[in-house]
């Protein structure tokens, strides 16, 4: 009877949930990312778009490493250039900077940010031809017109995937911490240089009057510079391919939705725009079991724990000198050590060292024996700390590793070294201060409890913002319209003229009026005299 009753109540039932639950509706996506660590964050959001059931199309460069051609999340297209961010000119740019920043002198320092510009100039001309070639390619523009694309998922700290978007007329949403002039905020948001500082410095939002004096002096060379060296060839990408009169900076700025890779914990506190959606720890996950023969390594540490590091994906060996002094202090802490290191075998390694190519670094971050963490002062590396509760070591070596690392230090969580002049004893009484002393540990774990502590984890409200866009085309009414503003009507210099003119015109109408009265009664009073 009651198998009666389903046959024919079954349907029935089946299709009111169908009209009850909602359908999700698949969206496909194209995405332009940038490869190297910037690829390890936007396959993240790839990985969880596919998951939701879109459809991803990734562009990939001819000379990329870590982006891989074929993949069961995405459908790749391969451009027949290079894009200016290949394995071996990065490998051959950060060893050169690595042996300059060694040198340790003023004159280093100004070297090492000559080579930085050099490069990123270098990396942008190889870019553009990439550029000019893709959109050049009518039957890839077509294919591209033709797929009738949601939008584009793009990471602005290069120019393809934003002039690749408004050539499709997609919305545009950004995957995003530099873009191709600075950190983003200082693109979009206001950014009051008495409290807010400018990358690269490694200043806080407590500025004594000569840290404004030097942040408001590196902010101006910076902006001369990037007009200077930058500017030109950006711009005549986007005239050529978007339209006369169109800038780069303006249609960077005109992005829907910017999905910024920190929040508030890592981030000094700053003003905003309703379009900046953070999901700071985005890529964080709980740790999962090591495997068997690590876990017995770490587990044979007893009570002391271990003591991890790893530089990130593009630093994978230190000058010998370097790494033999690392090699030495470590060997005479009572720790155990898991160090991934591509480099020559230090020959002063000790048998507390697990020297290894790669390592499950999120999920030793995770393990209730890790003690301290031995960073390059990445972004995704410090996030993961941050989410497992795990005190710093910092080398700081290149590109924004400085300023994150001085980010940590004044939330009192992590102590660097000098690379300059680091050697055993010096390193030795870094890792001991950060080890014994407590407050290291319990200022990181506070930091922990408080970015867990939201009501929408980072990647969910990532994909939301997403989907959103998807849904209703764009973001326009989160977007402000000051980026079609010319900048003196954006900073009302106008205004100020027109203000000081009419103030200065009714002080020369008085004075003048004055003159005139004062004129005549002198002439009164020399007549009457002469009378």
């Amino acid at each position: 009877m009651n198998g009666q009753v389903f046959q024919v109540l079954g349907p029935v039932v089946l299709t009111l949930l169908l009209t009850i639950v909602p359908v999700a509706q698949s969206g496909k996506v194209l995405v332009f990312p940038v490869d190297g660590s910037h690829w390890v964050n936007m396959n993240i959001l790839v990985e969880a778009l596919h998951a939701k059931g879109h459809n991803i199309t990734v562009m990939r460069m001819a000379d990329s490493w870590y982006i891989k051609e074929f993949s069961p999340r995405y459908t790749s297209i391969t451009l027949r250039s290079e894009g200016g961010f290949g394995e071996e000119f990065l490998e051959m740019f950060i060893s050169r900077l690595i042996g300059i920043m060694r040198e340790g002198s003023t004159w280093a320092r100004l070297k090492v940010e000559i080579e930085m510009w050099q490069s990123s100039v270098k990396m942008i001309e190889t870019e553009s031809e990439m550029i000019v070639n893709m959109i050049e390619d009518q039957q890839l523009m077509q294919s591209l017109k033709a797929a009738n694309y949601d939008l584009i998922l793009t990471d602005p700290a290069m120019l393809g995937g934003i002039i690749l978007g408004h050539y499709l007329k997609l919305p545009i949403v950004y995957n995003v911490r530099w873009t191709v002039y600075s950190e983003a905020h200082f693109l979009i948001a206001p950014s009051p240089l008495s409290y807010v500082p400018f990358p690269m410095l490694e200043l806080s939002d407590r500025m004594s009057f000569l840290e404004r004096v030097k942040n408001v002096v590196m902010y101006t060379i910076t902006e001369i510079l990037v007009a200077l060296l930058i500017t030109p060839i950006s711009n005549a990408l986007c005239e050529q391919f978007i339209g006369p009169g169109t800038s780069y900076f303006s249609l960077t700025q005109s992005a829907d939705l910017w999905l910024h890779r920190v929040d508030f914990i890592f981030e000094f506190p700053r003003p905003t725009m309703p379009n900046i959606v953070y999901m700071g720890g985005f890529q964080c996950k709980p740790s999962k079991p090591l495997p068997q023969d690590l876990e017995d390594f770490v587990q044979s540490s007893g009570d002391h724990g271990v003591i991890i590091m790893s530089l990130g994906t593009l630093i994978g060996q230190l000058p010998d000198d370097v790494a033999e002094a690392i090699a030495e202090a470590f060997a005479e802490l009572p720790q155990k050590i898991i160090w991934r290191y591509k480099g020559k075998r230090p020959s002063a390694l000790g048998n507390n060292t697990l020297m290894m190519d790669w390592m499950p670094q999120n999920d030793l971050l995770g393990h209730p024996k890790t003690r301290a963490f031995v960073a390059h002062g990445g972004t995704n590396g410090i996030q993961e700390a941050i989410y497992h509760g795990v005190p710093i070591i910092g080398f700081g070596l290149i590109f924004d590793q400085p300023d994150n690392l001085a980010k940590m230090r004044v939330r009192g969580v992590a102590k660097t070294v000098d690379f300059a002049t680091v050697d055993k004893d010096s390193f030795l009484k870094t890792v001991k201060e950060v080890l014994y002393d407590p407050s290291y540990r319990e200022n990181m774990q506070r930091l922990s409890r408080l970015h867990k502590d939201v009501p929408v984890k980072p990647l969910d409200n990532a994909i939301f913002w997403i989907e959103f866009v998807m849904r209703h085309k764009g973001a326009a009414h989160l977007r402000t319209e000051s980026y079609k503003m010319p900048w003196y009507s954006y900073h009302s210099v106008d205004v100020i003229l027109f203000l000081l003119s009419a103030v200065s015109l009714i002080f020369l109408t008085i004075y003048a009026v004055i003159r005139y009265f004062c004129s005549r009664i002198c002439m009164r009073k020399t007549k009457n005299k002469l009378k």
